[in-house]
């Protein structure tokens, strides 16, 4: 099973969230802090890892990231991340505990560096754009991939019998009007009447 590390961003691009996951994690609202509504900004930091890779580079970003409630950085993570500490909620009584013993604190001056770069955008895959080096590794480790008997049922399974209106096709089409597809240089695509994000560029590849 591949794990994967991901960060839910603010409109102006800064982090305020980081997790590790596998599946469809990255998308799920069934938790304290919500995915946003925009799902450009939602992504991938590093993937195809251990659970152990994960969770050290989960911690590793919360760590230079910094936490809203501990008053050393911009993301609303309630745990450092990390093998033991996934899905832990402090209750209210802790909360108030934490935010008491946190008036009155400055920042020292490395917090405020790590917290300037977050917003700028300089940590790992944040605004930063890859190499043609770097973009063409990940394409090649692309390459050849494919789907094992049992997900090619399952997808199979899942389309029979789906036969869609022709208002509901209408509608798909008319949604689809003045969109064109975007990539990231990684092997993903969009279509989207307006670009996506930072380094994403027009075309399928």
């Amino acid at each position: 099973m591949h794990y994967y590390t991901y960060a839910y961003l603010r409109e102006d691009r800064t982090p305020y969230y980081v997790g590790k996951g596998t599946g469809n994690r990255i998308y799920s609202t069934n938790r304290t802090i919500k995915p946003p509504k925009d799902k450009s900004r939602i992504i991938y930091l590093k993937q195809n890892l251990t659970e152990e890779e994960a969770f050290k580079h989960e911690k590793y970003m919360i760590a230079v990231l910094g936490r809203k409630n501990l008053g050393t950085g911009i993301l609303y993570n309630m745990t450092d991340g990390g093998d033991g500490s996934s899905g832990c909620i402090p209750s209210e009584e802790t909360r108030k505990k934490i935010g008491d013993a946190q008036k009155g604190r400055t920042h020292s001056e490395e917090t405020k560096r790590k917290m300037s770069e977050a917003r700028k955008g300089n940590t790992y895959m944040l605004g930063k754009t890859l190499s043609e080096e770097h973009r063409k590794k990940l394409i090649e480790a692309r390459k050849g991939k494919t789907h094992s008997e049992e997900s090619k049922i399952k997808m199979s399974d899942a389309q029979k019998g789906k036969t869609l209106s022709k208002e509901t096709r209408k509608k798909q089409s008319d949604a689809m009007i003045g969109r064109k597809w975007w990539n990231d240089g990684c092997g993903n695509h969009k279509r989207m009447i307006e670009c996506p994000g930072d380094g994403w560029k027009p075309g399928r590849k």
